[in-house]
């Protein structure tokens, strides 16, 4: 039984999850952390050729499902080690080891606050999978200009190089979300390496300003950080006009003028 609370949509489908598997870049010896394993859809076809799975799983209940079948079935899950945890509460660094990747089937709800929490282990995760609501996917692949270029853009952007990999419908879960799905994989590092940004931080806090009030030009968010003559300076540093609004610019630019204004 899927519990609400949670947003358990389980990926029932054995062709659907064969179909994300092929996208996976999968290689013998390497460790992946799995977040939500479920029942070990997933799990069992990530698992084989040496690697190390750690599944992640904030239902006890579940847990202890995929642990007893590690027990019972040793061959069937090899290299799985599960993790009774919230992922938000993870300490990735320890469990993933000095390089991993991360697949996982997201509760929507809480899609940003996860991948805020991976981006913290951005120096040793080299690519992440995520099974997440379609709307979200593609505002994340989003690039400027586009109406849904954000902040969530910006920071995935920043971290990795995001793009949607396979658009999954509701009849692939059980039980079926009542909106499209898709799995981004997002490879790092992203743009943000060739910046040369010192403090990540401090530039996407910044970043994040900027588009507070969408509606607003970007000089009229940025009054409440600096004076008038200063933003203008920014702007055309940046080759911007004076009317620009924060879903024009790319990450180049944001950094451009955050060294301007900072």
């Amino acid at each position: 039984m899927a519990r609400q609370r949670l947003g358990q949509h389980f990926l029932g489908d054995i062709g659907w999850r064969k179909k994300i598997l092929k996208t996976l870049p999968l290689a013998p010896d390497e460790t992946w952390v799995e977040i939500g394993p479920g029942h070990g859809e997933m799990t069992q076809l990530l698992a084989g050729d040496g690697r190390r799975i750690v599944a992640i799983e904030a239902d006890g209940n579940l847990a202890s499902g995929i642990r007893a079948g590690i027990e019972n079935e040793p061959g069937s899950w090899p290299g799985v080690e599960v993790v009774y945890s919230d992922i938000l509460n993870a300490d990735l660094g320890t469990l993933g080891g000095e390089r991993f990747h991360v697949y996982g089937n997201l509760p929507y709800y809480i899609t940003s606050p996860i991948l805020h929490q991976l981006f913290q282990w951005a120096a040793q995760i080299a690519s992440i999978h995520i099974v997440i609501q379609l709307e979200v996917a593609q505002r994340i692949a989003a690039h400027p200009g586009v109406r849904d270029y954000g902040y969530l853009s910006t920071l995935c952007q920043f971290y990795a190089r995001p793009k949607i990999a396979v658009r999954i419908p509701p009849g692939a879960f059980r039980p079926p979300p009542k909106v499209d799905s898709a799995l981004v994989s997002l490879v790092l590092p992203g743009d943000g390496a060739a910046l040369g940004i010192s403090d990540p931080k401090k530039f996407l806090e910044f970043v994040q300003g900027c588009f507070e009030q969408k509606r607003k030009t970007l000089r009229n968010n940025l009054l409440d950080i600096s004076d008038d003559a200063q933003i203008q300076q920014a702007l055309a540093a940046a080759g911007l006009r004076p009317d620009a609004r924060a879903e024009q610019l790319s990450l180049a630019q944001f950094a451009v003028i955050f060294r301007q204004l900072t």
